[in-house]
């Protein structure tokens, strides 16, 4: 049979010239839209073995395939996020219909959710790594659509007061909550927290540590555990074998889904992010002293430039100068009153 169904799915099977084996979703639920895509297939098979024409690859092929190479990457589970989400519109294309009407369909698509253009741009930087791997690399096309980015304010920084914080863990399910109350307490991005396994965690010592494999700056970080971290650990105990972070049994691949959305907007809580948490951290630091040199290492960032972006949020070191300008104006006005 050259197509049949699956579920609600239509499928494409047929075995080329060359003796290969095509079997792939249609990515439809219409039997002629199957058909069709079957027959253009069958038919770009052929060319390719008796005509030498390079053969046409689907956004699929190519996700299947980006996946497997880039396996070792830190985000992969983002990539994985996101290609989900783009599986929408780009499930059923060949990468030769992939042109720049169809990215500014995504741009479009993302912005109708509310997503801001930093997120929109992420999923656009994916499309273009991907085709930009198929072209160089694979060589599957020739060229690869020419679109611009979305144009991005500086980062902010978003943070919570100690009220809105347990606003918010109240609302978390309980998994959720285990999960954020550790990044308050340590600063750990997102994928640090999620993919924390008991083998990086000593509660006799009470730290913890990152692998530069897993670092951002790719240098590891060392994370000293205070009393909520080791709090938090300790109710984990017993309920994985080998993940810190669980739920119902299975390690937790993306934190900042429907349920955190849930919680925040339960919380009266908006325009906050799970990285934010990081931000919260970070920020609670500098608001009780820490120096910012302390907190780079705390936080392993591999540029000073990175913490100064919380400098504001303390003026404590500034204080015993702040006097300095009025003794100074002082001066002046009673200079100027001996010279009348």
């Amino acid at each position: 049979m050259s197509i049949y169904k699956r579920k609600d799915t239509w499928w494409i099977q047929f075995t080329a010239p060359d003796g290969t084996r095509i079997q792939r979703s249609a990515g439809t639920k219409l039997k002629q839209e199957a058909q069709e895509l079957h027959d253009r297939l069958k038919a770009d098979a052929w060319k390719t073995k008796r005509l030498g024409v390079k053969p046409i690859h689907t956004w699929q092929e190519a996700v299947i395939k980006w996946l497997i190479e880039q396996g070792h990457k830190r985000s992969i589970e983002t990539d994985k996020f996101h290609l989900r989400w783009l599986d929408e519109i780009l499930g059923n294309k060949t990468l030769n219909q992939i042109d720049k009407m169809m990215l500014e369909r995504i741009t479009e698509a993302k912005k109708a959710e509310g997503s801001s253009n930093a997120t929109a741009n992420r999923i656009l930087s994916l499309v273009r790594a991907i085709l930009n791997r198929a072209k160089n690399e694979w060589e599957w096309i020739d060229a690869v659509p020419n679109f611009r980015f979305l144009p991005e304010p500086n980062e902010r920084i978003r943070w919570l007061t100690h009220v809105e914080a347990s606003k918010l863990l109240i609302e978390l399910p309980s998994h959720l909550e285990a999960m954020a109350r550790f990044a308050l307490a340590t600063g750990l991005r997102e994928a640090n927290v999620t993919g924390l396994k008991w083998s990086q965690v000593d509660l006799r010592r009470e730290c913890a540590w990152v692998d530069a494999a897993q670092a951002k700056a790719n240098k590891p970080i060392s994370v000293p555990l205070n009393t909520d971290a080791m709090a938090v650990l300790k109710s984990q105990q017993g309920q994985h074998n080998t993940f810190v972070f669980t739920f119902e049994g299975e390690p937790i691949k993306k934190a900042g889904g429907k349920a955190w959305k849930k919680a925040l907007k339960r919380a009266e809580i908006e325009d906050f992010r799970w990285h934010d948490l990081r931000h919260t951290w970070a920020s609670w630091h500098v608001q009780a002293g820490t120096p910012l040199n302390v907190l780079q290492e705390l936080g392993g960032w591999a540029s000073y430039d990175m913490v100064l972006r919380y400098a504001h949020l303390s003026s404590e070191h500034l204080k015993v100068h702040a006097g300095n300008s009025k003794l100074v104006v002082t001066k002046l006005l009673h200079f100027e009153k001996r010279a009348q």
